[in-house]
């Protein structure tokens, strides 16, 4: 059974694309309410979101029917606005950016602003990261430093706005092994891993609850990394490609398999600042 879009997205979205219809209508309110058959007050309640139940079926037809968009994109289950479109692909393959693009990730931000964002790291949250541990782990990526460092810090401020909802779960190994320098890090002199410890526990007490980020523990659970980005797609990165879910079905899917995470992880978010802390000490 396909899990159903949060009540509160789905009301977002409807209101975001109503209201793009009004405006490109030209009409004031009245005329348009008159055109759809919804009395004027009502269609006030709908664009000032007093409301999260969405209109009549007969209602939301006769929107989309007036105005020539999908229902499916009335609804925000489709980025195709005209009805005669063809169905976006389920599944698509994009390279992942190089220094000179990466509008692609900055793109499926901005459509998902406003929605839950959640993120399984490849190794630490990129935009938790101190620059010495940018640099270290570009040594194998195509990418530039200055790009890596650039993003980091845009990605920071992105989180600091009020609108952000981002979860992010990975293995509480990952930082052990940071802390006594073993696995991937063990090249990575102390200092810098410490200092890396001292920022990472920094932002997540800086950023909750805007930001959770929960430890699970490795040994027992698994995850490839994967991004959620609202109801609309799942990336999960390949290296030097992103595997592009757009099917509701897979981003429900990858949605609980989320959940799940949370539901294991041995450190909750509002604890984890000091579990760093407390690891970064002993």
């Amino acid at each position: 059974m396909n899990p159903p879009i949060d009540k509160r997205d789905a009301s977002r979205l409807f209101r975001d694309r109503l209201q793009h219809l009004l405006g490109r209508s030209g009409l004031n309110r009245s005329a348009f309410s008159a055109g759809v058959g919804v009395d004027r007050s009502a269609l006030s309640q709908l664009l000032a979101g007093e409301v999260t139940r969405l209109p009549r079926a007969e209602t939301l037809m006769r929107i989309a029917s007036v105005h020539g968009v999908s229902l499916d994109w009335l609804l925000g289950l489709s980025q195709a606005e005209d009805v005669t479109a063809a169905i976006k692909p389920a599944l698509e393959m994009e390279e992942a950016p190089d220094d000179h693009d990466t509008a692609l990730l900055e793109t499926w931000h901005a459509e998902a602003s406003g929605s839950k964002i959640r993120y399984v790291p490849t190794t630490l949250p990129d935009f938790l990261r101190t620059d010495a541990v940018i640099s270290y782990e570009s040594r194998e990526n195509k990418r530039t430093l200055s790009s890596r460092i650039d993003e980091a810090k845009g990605r920071i401020a992105y989180t600091r706005r009020s609108e952000t909802d981002m979860e992010i779960c990975m293995p509480a190994q990952r930082l052990t092994d940071l802390k006594h320098g073993t696995g991937i890090w063990a090249d990575l002199a102390l200092p810098a891993r410490l200092a890396q410890l001292d920022h990472m526990a920094a932002l997540a007490d800086e950023l909750y609850p805007s930001l959770r980020l929960y430890l699970y523990d490795g040994q027992s659970h698994f995850s490839a990394p994967y991004t959620v980005f609202g109801p609309y797609r799942v990336s999960v990165y390949m290296g030097d490609m992103y595997l592009v879910l757009n099917a509701k079905e897979a981003v429900g899917a990858l949605a609980r398999h989320f959940d799940n995470l949370i539901r294991a992880a041995t450190v909750q978010a509002h604890e984890v600042a000091g579990w760093i802390r407390d690891l970064r000490a002993a």
